[in-house]
C-alpha cells in the first residue's frame, strides 16, 4: 500500500513514530545526563540546528507539493480550454466529420472529468482505457477528413486535436509527479531525530512530559497537509474540474 497517498495514515503512522521518538529522548538522557555549562551550551546549539534544519525541511517540501497541486490546477484548465476550442474548430471539418467529432468530444469531456473524480484504481484504469479508444476515434476521424481536403482550414482542426490530445498527456504527466520517497526518507528522519533530541534535552522529563507530545502533533499535521496536497486522489484536497464541468454544461446547453 502507498502509504503516502493516505494523508490521514502518515499523520498517524507520523505522530506515533515522532512520540516514541521523543520518549527514546527522555530515556538516553536518563541515562546520560546532560550536565550544566558548556555541553549543555553546546548541546542547545545541535538541538537548535536540528530544528531549523526539520523547519526548512518541511518548508521546502511543502512548496515543491504546493507547485505540484497548482500545476495540475493550471492543467485543467489548458485541457478544458483546448477541448472547447476543438469543439468550435470542428465546425471547419466537412459536415459529416464535424458531426462525428463533437459527440466524440462531448464523451471524451465526460471521461475527462471522471479522471479528476476518480480515486480507485480499477475505476482509474478503466477511465485510461476508455480514453484511449475515444483519442484514438477521434484523431482517426480529423486524419481522415484532412487526407481528404489537405487545406489550411481542416489543418486548424487537426491543430486543435493535437492540443486536446497533448493537454491530456500533460495532465496525466503531472499528476505523476510527486515528492520524491527520498525526499519523505530525509525528511522524517530529521524529524526524528529532531525529537529525539527534545526528549533528551529534558531538564525534569517527569514534570515536562506532556511537552513530548506538542512537537510530535505539530510535525504530523505539517506531514498530513504535505501528503495531501501532493496526493491527487488520497486526500479532501484535490483539483476539483470546475472548468472541465463549466465546458461540459456550456456544451450541451448549445
Amino acid at each position: 500500500m502507498d502509504l503516502i497517498s493516505y494523508p490521514v495514515l502518515v499523520m498517524v503512522f507520523s505522530f506515533l513514530v515522532l512520540a516514541l521518538s521523543a520518549r527514546l529522548g527522555v530515556f538516553l538522557g536518563s541515562r546520560w545526563c546532560l550536565s550544566e555549562g558548556p555541553v549543555r551550551a553546546d548541546f542547545g546549539i545541535i538541538q537548535g540546528a536540528t530544528l531549523t534544519l526539520l523547519g526548512l525541511i518541511i518548508g521546502f517540501t511543502f512548496s515543491m507539493a504546493l507547485n505540484r497541486y497548482d500545476q495540475r490546477k493550471n492543467l485543467e484548465e489548458e485541457e478544458a480550454n483546448a477541448i472547447g476550442t476543438e469543439y468550435s474548430r470542428a465546425g471547419l471539418l466537412p459536415p459529416a466529420d464535424a458531426a462525428k467529432v463533437r459527440p466524440l468530444l462531448i464523451t471524451y469531456l465526460d471521461q475527462r472529468i471522471a479522471f479528476y473524480e476518480a480515486r480507485r484504481a480499477d475505476e482509474l484504469s478503466k477511465i485510461d482505457a476508455q480514453t484511449g479508444k475515444l483519442q484514438a476515434d477521434l484523431w482517426s476521424t480529423v486524419e481522415t477528413a484532412a487526407r481528404a481536403q489537405p487545406t489550411p482550414i481542416v489543418a486548424l482542426a487537426v491543430a486543435g486535436m493535437n492540443d486536446v490530445l497533448n493537454s491530456q498527456g500533460y495532465a496525466q504527466a503531472a499528476w505523476l509527479n510527486r515528492i520524491p520517497l527520498a525526499a519523505w526518507g530525509m525528511m522524517i528522519a530529521i524529524a526524528i531525530c529532531s525529537n529525539a533530541l527534545v526528549g533528551y534535552g529534558l531538564s525534569d522529563p517527569k514534570r515536562e512530559t506532556k511537552l513530548l507530545l506538542i512537537l510530535p502533533l505539530v510535525v504530523a499535521i505539517a506531514f498530513f497537509l504535505i501528503s495531501d496536497i501532493d496526493s491527487p486522489r488520497g486526500g479532501p484536497i484535490r483539483v476539483h474540474p470546475q472548468n472541465l464541468l463549466n465546458l461540459a454544461q456550456s456544451l450541451r446547453s448549445q
